[in-house]
């Protein structure tokens, strides 16, 4: 039997809550085209990413291993040269990819290795454990733009799309190998750009207004200061913003429906598996916060949904699952072997209906940027415990309070010491934070080490490629907005500070 092709369609920050099938109010006209794909096949409605950032998310999902075992511990820091791929076997096995060198994989965003993004993303996911209360984010990425005389506002995105169904048509032609296509979005990533034609898919009088927290962890508390939304919490800009990120989804939607419907006319369906999921969510100011790093269901949630050849329709399976699985799914449908060191399980039993059986839990890590400790969470039935080393945790009990506003772990400490012994016995969280805070030092000692010898010149956020920062005091104030010499003294005592103590 011949191999079966894929089709990987990896939408940026998507919420998994945020489709019509899902039935979310606001959506039921946003998403027909993904609501049609988990009509053809199976949707998975408890579907965690690993690690709500970019490059760590990537890199587990093409590595199979989660960030303490990788060693993804931020944007910059992902899988090393030499490190194996899902790609490496893929290509082994005989697939065709529609990027030159199978190891940037296809369409889009493949930051999965080390090396990549700005200075003050290493440097404050490096430094964060440092307790540093200034601005980091809060630029551009909050900036809010509802265009009125053009249907599509992520030009690239679409040329992706264009180039995808390019190459399923060449398929079509050159039949003797299978394909893994990797269609990767930069929507719905924040900034909060779409138009006026899709703003009129999403139900306005729908969009909910988050509840406030009952009481504010420090560790988002720093994550809120660290993440420095401008615009306010009044009602009416909450509802836009959140709109517009929906709006967002609902165009993104349309670039899935474009392949699917390619798929239908080139006769792709008998013999390709499409999967749609995301890399982690967006909070879309829930928690009065925005963007992801965080283990809020908005932020840790992912849509997945997958149909093929074998894979009965419209199914709905409530097991909890993760993105750590989707190595060993894909080595399942294409019969190639799994290594033996992988982390997660192959959904195709659940998908195929042939048991009800599986894990059923999601452990997810986060170990970069906007925080000043690490975060380690376990979702188990209705419980999701969040351990964050040096801090008290939080307990949410999703069946009661879906919006975690009510941090139980006092209230209910029983729970709470239980599942704080059942996230230790998949991975020993304070070893792994130590391990995280050695790295973080060490990576900044010699960052700073090379910054001060002028090795660096630094043209993001808020300098220009005419006006970049080039001596260490310029970049660190590009970092942390009101940089200091009262914070580098802050920053040299956690320096000198013992790296196995944990933040109090």
């Amino acid at each position: 039997m011949p191999k079966p092709n894929i089709v990987f369609f990896l939408a940026e920050s998507w919420d998994g809550r945020a489709l019509g099938c899902m039935g979310h109010p606001a959506m039921q006209r946003a998403t027909p085209n993904i609501d049609g794909l988990a009509s053809r096949g199976v949707l998975f409605r408890q579907a965690y990413c690993s690690h709500p950032i970019c490059c760590p998310s990537r890199a587990n999902i093409w590595s199979g291993r989660y960030t303490h075992h990788c060693e993804s511990w931020n944007n910059h820091k992902g899988l090393e040269p030499g490190d194996r791929t899902l790609m490496d076997l893929l290509h082994e096995a005989g697939y065709r990819f529609a990027a030159d060198d199978y190891r940037d994989i296809g369409l889009g965003k493949s930051d999965y290795r080390s090396g990549g993004h700005s200075h003050p993303a290493r440097v404050t996911s490096w430094t964060g454990a440092a307790d540093i209360r200034l601005p980091v984010y809060g630029r551009g990425d909050q900036d809010l733009q509802i265009m009125t005389k053009e249907r599509n506002a992520w030009k690239g995105d679409w040329e992706k799309i264009s180039r995808a169904k390019d190459f399923l048509c060449a398929h079509a032609d050159h039949q003797e190998d299978p394909f893994f296509l990797y269609i990767a979005t930069s929507a719905v990533h924040p900034s909060y750009r779409t138009t006026s034609y899709w703003m009129e898919r999403i139900d306005r009088d729908k969009v909910e207004v988050p509840p406030e927290d009952e009481e504010l962890h420090p560790v988002m508390e720093y994550q809120r200061i660290n993440k420095n939304w401008r615009h306010g919490f009044a009602p009416e800009t909450v509802k836009m913003f959140r709109a517009a990120y929906y709006a967002m989804c609902a165009e993104a939607d349309a670039m899935v429906g474009e392949v699917m419907t390619t798929m239908d006319d080139l006769d792709l369906w008998d013999d390709t598996y499409f999967v749609f999921t995301s890399d982690h969510g967006e909070l879309a100011l829930e928690h009065r916060s925005w963007y992801k790093m965080s283990m809020y269901e908005g932020s840790s949630r992912v849509p997945l949904v997958m149909a093929g050849p074998d894979i009965p329709r419209g199914r709905r399976i409530d097991n909890i699952v993760s993105l750590i699985d989707i190595f060993p799914t894909l080595t399942e449908i294409t019969e190639v072997p799994s290594p033996g060191d992988i982390d997660g399980e192959s959904l195709m039993p659940l998908a195929r209906g042939r048991t009800g059986r599986s894990r059923n839990w999601a452990l997810a890590l986060h170990t970069g940027e906007s925080t000043n400790t690490t975060m380690f969470m376990l979702r188990r039935g209705e419980w999701k415990f969040v351990a964050y080393p040096g801090f008290e945790p939080q307990l949410f009990n999703l069946a009661e309070d879906p919006k975690e506003i009510r941090n139980l772990s006092r209230a209910t400490s029983d729970v709470a010491g239980r599942m704080d012994r059942e996230l230790r016995a998949i991975v020993d969280y304070e070893k792994v934070h130590q391990r995280c805070m050695r790295y973080n030092r060490e990576s900044f000692r010699e960052w700073r080490r090379r910054a001060k010898a002028g090795e660096f010149s630094d043209s993001s956020y808020s300098r220009s490629p005419d006006n970049p920062a080039t001596t260490y005091e310029e970049i660190m104030a590009n970092c942390y907005v009101g940089w200091s010499a009262e914070h580098e003294a802050k920053l040299n005592r956690w320096l000198e500070g013992d790296e196995t103590q944990l933040q109090k």
